[in-house]
C-alpha cells in the first residue's frame, strides 16, 4: 500500500506538468496514463502523459519553453518510439522520468545515432533516459523485454560508439557506455555533462544490487 506522503508526491508531480503545459492555447488536456495512473509503478516507473493538442506544430515549437520551469536535465523527443504517436521525454532530478505523448501523430523512427562532437551530449541524454527506463521495466519482471531493449540499444546506440558486443545487462551496457564516452570524449575533444548520470547512477547501483543474490556477491 502507497503511505499518504508518496500520494501526496504523485499528484504534486502531475499537477506540475499539466499547469506547465495547459497554459499554451493549443494543449486542450493533459491526463496522467499508464502505471502512474494505475496506481502500479514499480520504484523507477515514469510518468506518461497524453497530451490532447489541436496544432501539433505549434505546440512542438513551444516545449522546449512550455517545460522549462521543470527544470528538466535532459529533454529530447523520442527517436524509436512507435509510428502512431510522438513521445518528448523529460528527465529531471530525482530522477524523474517524464514521457509527454502525444497520440495520433505519426512518428518514423530515426536511424542509429552519428557520433560526432555535436551528437554526443544528445547521445548522453537519450542513454541515461533509456537505461533508466529499462531497470524500471527490470523491476516490474520484465526481463524479456529488458533483453530485447538492450539488443536494440547495441544497435541503435552502442554500436556507432564503438561497443560490438550487445551488453548481457543493464549493468554491462552501463559499464560499456562509459568507457566508450570518455574514449570518445577525448578523441572528439568535447566534454558531456554529467548532470544526468549523477542522477541516474545512484539510482541505477541501488537497484541492481537489490537484485543480487548473497551468492553472486561473494
Amino acid at each position: 500500500m502507497r503511505n499518504a506522503q508518496t500520494v501526496r508526491e504523485d499528484r504534486d508531480i502531475a499537477e506540475v506538468v499539466r499547469i506547465a503545459l495547459v497554459r499554451h492555447p493549443h494543449v486542450m488536456a493533459v491526463e496522467l496514463v499508464g502505471s502512474r495512473a494505475r496506481g502500479t509503478p514499480s520504484p523507477l516507473s515514469d510518468w506518461d502523459f497524453a497530451v490532447e493538442v489541436n496544432d501539433f506544430a505549434g505546440v512542438r515549437a513551444d516545449l522546449p519553453a512550455l517545460v522549462s520551469e521543470l527544470e528538466p536535465l535532459s529533454q529530447q523527443w523520442d527517436r524509436l518510439g512507435p509510428d502512431d504517436y510522438c513521445c518528448y521525454m523529460l528527465m529531471l532530478a530525482g530522477p524523474v522520468k517524464i514521457d509527454l505523448i502525444f497520440p495520433g501523430v505519426p512518428h518514423r523512427p530515426e536511424p542509429p545515432w552519428e557520433v560526432a562532437p555535436d551528437t554526443l551530449d544528445g547521445i548522453d541524454q537519450h542513454f541515461w533516459d533509456w537505461i533508466l527506463w529499462m531497470a524500471a521495466k527490470e523491476q516490474g519482471g520484465k526481463d524479456d523485454l529488458v533483453r530485447q531493449e538492450l539488443r536494440k540499444m547495441s544497435e541503435h546506440l552502442l554500436k556507432p560508439m564503438g561497443v560490438d558486443r550487445v551488453p548481457g545487462s543493464i549493468h554491462a551496457a552501463t559499464v560499456e557506455y562509459l568507457a566508450a564516452r570518455e574514449r570518445l570524449e577525448s578523441s572528439l575533444g568535447v566534454h558531456v555533462s554529467r548532470r544526468v548520470e549523477l542522477e541516474v547512477l545512484p539510482v541505477l547501483r541501488s537497484a541492481q544490487r537489490g537484485r543480487t543474490r548473497p551468492e553472486d556477491a561473494s
